[in-house]
């Protein structure tokens, strides 16, 4: 099994969904006591989220980068950023290793396109939501992308770091979340994806009247399959 690099930590809630289902995936696909091969670099999200906030988006993809070239020399033949709107500095990642970065947005395009869906509810940050590095990478996968309107997109938000990323888990959020896929399934979306990985702390299939598409079991799944690749025997 190929050794697989997660830049992770923000926030460490959903990095360590990560990790439960990479552990899951490689013993569903393996057997007995196998687990993953995995290296993880835990930023400080902290840091990174005023990096966000005031728009320093080249010095988070140097924090990144920084992560990326440490997991490639220890030993990681393949990458994940454990984070969907950290994909916005994803290119500065993949040049700085020589390695594969696993795309989240692309793996997600690919599920959605198994399924036999095109026009999909985006929920995220807003960051994800409302900027074009995310949304442009679906649409390019030929998706037609539908977000929340303005309050429904500052409410996703809110809860993701107000709550969500601190460990909160509330019902009333939840109910929230709900209003929000049902008013993009009215709007025509048929399926949902949920572009922040802690949002599946939340939400799940039983939230929503259409699929739901939860983006780090997708990405942590799909990096086993690749890590496994070229296994025999």
């Amino acid at each position: 099994m190929k050794t697989i690099g997660l830049i992770g930590g923000m926030s460490w809630e959903s990095t360590a969904e990560y990790y439960r289902i990479l552990n899951e995936r490689t013993r569903e696909r393996l057997g007995g006591l196998h687990s993953a091969r995995c290296l993880l670099y835990s930023v400080n999200f902290a840091e990174i989220e005023q990096l966000q906030v005031q728009g320093r988006w080249a010095e988070a993809g140097e924090v990144l980068a920084a992560a990326a070239r440490s997991l490639e020399s220890a030993g990681a033949d393949l990458l994940l950023i454990c984070t969907n709107t950290m994909h916005k500095v994803a290119d500065s990642v993949e040049a700085a290793v020589s390695v594969p970065l696993l795309h989240l947005a692309d793996t997600t395009v690919a599920a959605v396109r198994t399924a036999g869906l095109r026009r999909v509810g985006l929920l995220g940050t807003a960051f994800t939501m409302e900027q074009e590095f995310y949304r442009g990478r679906l649409a390019a996968g030929g998706l037609d992308v539908l977000v929340p309107d303005s309050e429904g997109r500052a409410l996703v938000h809110r809860v993701i770091y107000e709550e969500l990323c601190l460990g909160v888990v509330r019902d009333g959020s939840r109910a929230a979340y709900r209003r929000v896929v049902e008013d993009l399934v009215a709007a025509g979306a048929e399926g949902i994806v949920l572009g922040c990985t802690e949002i599946e702390l939340l939400i799940g299939p039983e939230d929503s009247p259409v699929p739901v598409f939860p983006t780090a079991r997708l990405h942590a799944e799909a990096a086993v399959d690749a890590a496994l690749a070229d296994r025999t025997g």
